[in-house]
């Protein structure tokens, strides 16, 4: 990855926005939907900032001492200047989808942004609103935090009970109570070294693995589809995979 993605936290809080015009006005409408509150000058207390500023000299000046005082700057068309870029959003309250190029290309960001709202069902955020109060009964049904996440995750894939593209209902699924798979391995044969050659199944089932087998010479941007907290254990072709709770992935690598 070329950034870490993180979602910070602004509301109530002061943000540096130095600048006016458009590019700046932008700005001050993100923090602002955000809960943040914009601040114009530059010596305030504050974690981030914003240099709208069209002159590239006085920008970089800008951003040199906001950065000396320790802030996260974004720079307006500056990547390079940049500790940070703001990407694209998708809003479905409380779920935000973010799109970033890392400034090669906002253009492409709005466009995959736009893309994903016409797909992305509006009852998403009130889906994640009830999985949250429902935290409580989960812990409930589920003592073991393992067994919990899968119960979920099987839940939210493709024809489950919560599946987010069909009618998902928080209630029923929970007095179901449906014991998830208490061990299973499953064996993904690698065609190539490119992730975007494994199916729809195969990166789903990768993605919700609690631990993943594979060679040594495995590609990183197959394991970098996987959860970045899913166990990894090195493991040869000609070993045979060790018996754990939970869902095991081995990966096979492809044949020359």
């Amino acid at each position: 990855m070329h950034s870490l993605p993180l979602f910070v936290t602004l509301s109530g809080q002061p943000v540096i926005l130095l600048g006016t015009g458009e590019a700046a006005d932008a700005k001050r409408r993100l923090i602002e939907r955000a809960g943040g509150v914009p601040v114009a000058d530059e010596n305030a207390t504050a974690r981030i900032a914003f240099v709208a500023l069209e002159d590239e000299t006085a920008a970089q000046a800008a951003a040199e001492r906001l950065k000396a005082r320790g802030l996260l700057v974004n720079v307006v068309d500056r990547p390079a200047l940049c500790d940070f870029t703001t990407p694209a959003i998708v809003d479905r309250d409380p779920v935000l989808i973010a799109v970033s190029t890392g400034g090669a290309s906002s253009g492409l960001a709005a466009a995959l942004r736009q893309r994903l709202e016409t797909i992305l069902p509006a009852r998403l955020g009130a889906l994640a609103s009830a999985l949250n109060a429902a935290k409580a009964a989960m812990r409930e049904a589920w003592p073991d935090a393992c067994d919990r996440r899968r119960a979920l995750g099987e839940a939210l894939a493709p024809g489950g009970m919560l599946d987010p593209f069909g009618t998902p209902a928080v209630d029923p699924w929970l007095e179901a109570r449906i014991a998830p798979a208490s061990r299973a391995v499953h064996v993904i044969a690698l065609r190539s070294d490119d992730p975007d050659d494994l199916t729809v199944r195969e990166a789903r089932t990768l993605g919700q693995a609690d631990r993943i087998l594979f060679a040594p010479d495995t590609p990183p941007a197959i394991l970098a589809r996987a959860r970045a907290d899913a166990e990894r254990l090195p493991l040869s072709a000609e070993e045979a995979p060790p018996e754990l709770p939970g869902l095991t992935v081995w990966l096979v690598p492809a044949e020359d």
